[in-house]
């Protein structure tokens, strides 16, 4: 069942805030980071818990649907997920349901309040996610995830606080790094572009996330 649980999101909430454009501004930015090879699955991480990962998914993917493209977002986040509270959805059933009992992916997707925007949440939390996520069942889903959507964007736990972020950082078309200013550590941040870079991982860029913006700004686009 959906329920309001979407109006968290400042996308939706507020459309024309500088927030709001600021991540039609990450969408377009990620549109034209290659047009030989367009981005389809995006992974995005942080450093450390806390940073804003889970609301950047959620807010990009908000814009990338306004787009009308088809676009799904994937709760891979098998240890504190929370994209099924963003957009007010049950997380009963999702993506360890579909690893585990081979279930079709019309069975564990949900829609969102937001048009041409679904929702692959979490699912039960399992003991083991990152076995789960390196598995050869997962990469056969992100196949098929690849031709369900046009827009497949991946919420994944911190990347130092777990090897799941990295694990999936090879199998997907890019990976973006959010960096909360004066909270994530500088050594956190170094360690966590390490790790990606160990598994070949395709960074297309960090997003500074609590940024301060000019109060001026809102008289811009109010």
């Amino acid at each position: 069942m959906i329920t309001d649980g979407s109006v968290q999101l400042e996308t939706v909430v507020h459309p024309r805030s500088p927030v709001s454009e600021a991540y039609r501004t990450l969408r377009t930015n990620i549109q034209f980071y290659s047009l030989d090879r367009p981005v389809q699955t995006l992974l995005v991480t942080s450093a450390s818990p806390e940073d804003g990962k889970s609301t950047t998914v959620a807010n990009l993917a908000v814009t990338f649907a306004e787009t009308g493209r088809e676009v799904l977002a994937v709760d891979c986040d098998l240890r504190r997920p929370s994209l099924h509270r963003l957009f007010g959805v049950s997380n009963e059933s999702g993506l360890t349901v579909l690893i585990r009992e081979g279930k079709a992916l019309d069975e564990v997707v949900v829609p969102t309040s937001v048009p041409h925007l679904r929702l692959l949440p979490s699912g039960p939390l399992p003991p083991n996610p990152a076995e789960l996520l390196g598995s050869q069942r997962m990469e056969r889903i992100i196949e098929s995830l690849r031709g369900a959507a046009e827009v497949v964007l991946f919420d994944s736990p911190p990347t130092i606080a777990a090897t799941d972020a990295a694990v999936l950082a090879a199998k997907v078309d890019g990976v973006l790094l959010v960096v909360s200013v004066g909270r994530t550590k500088r050594d956190h941040v170094v360690r966590a572009k390490q790790l990606l870079a160990m598994v070949n991982a395709k960074v297309l860029g960090v997003v500074l996330n609590n940024v301060k913006f000019d109060g001026s700004l809102y008289r811009y686009y109010g």
